[in-house]
């Protein structure tokens, strides 16, 4: 067990935002006393707030629970951040796209989790992320939430012509989204920066909207799952096992700099299979009826985010087109190996959906 943190300093950000300092250390290699210093330096959790599935909030929970002090990072000082502060983490409430308060929250902190919510300014927070911590200079890993189509974006596939990506894409559309070629870009602007950096690429949360949001109202009062994607499977995988496994690599990050971990859930399902893990933590029969893609995008998702946010909207479209292309057809055991036990299950991660448990 690492030693209990040292006291924390209560600082004002650059932008009159609460946040902290910790310890300063100035070198990489390190002897047992800064070691010990490291130990008690804070780890920096962004995107804390929780969003879907809340993979930097239960990293939060988990990393505290372990005795590790967090600062966790929020853009808004509501009752998730207070939640967090009753936890015991040092609360830092600031804007990932000032310079300014990146600078302030990365400072003392030598491990770094990095996420943010569907923005089309991504690529701009995580480069100004990775220029705070190569500025202080004694990062000891920079931990990168990313996505599975990450293994296949690869520089000949994004610069084809436009026909050439439709048809490897499944047929249904003809590139990947703003979102996700702005994790594409920031994958490569953090291995330029020489920054000691972990991706973690994982596939389509059982918490994403598309398969635990969305078809609630159908399931609840028609006992119907209406998803727009005939035959084809996905590997759904638990935010809880994510945050596990950036737990691991944040606590005990030697064996895992420079590596990148494509992730998916333990098992490969249709969407009949999907109704059945939904039948049986409803505790009701559900059946499939499967949707023509374009018609369920207008109805679930521009109805929700065309107008109020088109970058969200164009990102889900994008994802739902991909799923119905077969693009997500994958499944491996890496999440098991690096956790050490069996990954969670789907209906494993429906049961601890707030929505769903509000619904039972």
């Amino acid at each position: 067990m690492p030693e209990a943190p040292a006291s924390q300093s209560s600082v004002t950000s650059p932008s009159g935002q609460v946040g902290s300092s910790g310890s300063d250390v100035n070198r990489f290699d390190l002897t047992r006393s800064e070691r010990n210093m490291t130990r008690q330096s804070p780890i920096l959790i962004t995107g804390a707030g929780g969003e879907v599935g809340s993979v930097s909030k239960t990293i939060v929970h988990m990393l505290l629970e372990k005795q590790y002090p967090v600062r966790a990072f929020v853009k808004r000082d509501d009752e998730r951040a207070e939640a967090l502060r009753k936890a015991g983490a040092d609360v830092f409430v600031g804007n990932l796209l000032d310079l300014a308060d990146v600078a302030a929250a990365v400072k003392g902190c030598r491990r770094i989790y990095f996420s943010m919510s569907l923005n089309p300014y991504y690529t701009d927070a995580s480069v100004l992320m990775a220029a705070a911590a190569q500025e202080q200079g004694d990062t000891e890993v920079f931990v990168n939430i990313s996505e599975y189509e990450q293994i296949y974006m690869t520089f000949d596939k994004m610069s084809a012509s436009r026909d050439s990506r439709r048809a490897w894409l499944g047929g249904l559309v003809g590139d990947w989204s703003r979102q996700q070629r702005a994790h594409w870009a920031s994958e490569r602007a953090l291995k330029w920066s020489g920054l000691p950096v972990v991706n973690v690429q994982a596939t389509m949360f059982v918490e994403n909207p598309i398969l635990s949001w969305f078809p609630l109202k159908q399931l609840l009062c028609a006992n119907e799952l209406h998803l727009p994607f005939g035959s084809q499977k996905v590997a759904p995988i638990a935010a809880y096992d994510v945050a596990e496994l950036c737990t691991k690599i944040l606590v005990d990050p030697s064996t895992h700099i420079s590596k990148s971990y494509a992730l998916t859930g333990p098992t490969l399902k249709d969407m009949h299979a999907v109704a059945e893990d939904f039948g049986a933590v409803l505790s009701r029969p559900i059946k499939y009826v499967p949707q023509d893609a374009d018609a369920w995008i207008e109805t679930y998702v521009n109805s929700v985010y065309a107008s109020r946010n088109p970058h969200v909207a164009s990102h889900i479209r994008t994802l739902v087109h991909l799923v119905a292309g077969g693009r997500y057809d994958v499944v491996d055991d890496q999440l098991e190996r690096l956790l050490g036990r069996t990954p969670k299950d789907m209906q494993w991660a429906l049961k601890q959906s707030p929505r769903i448990r509000e619904a039972l």
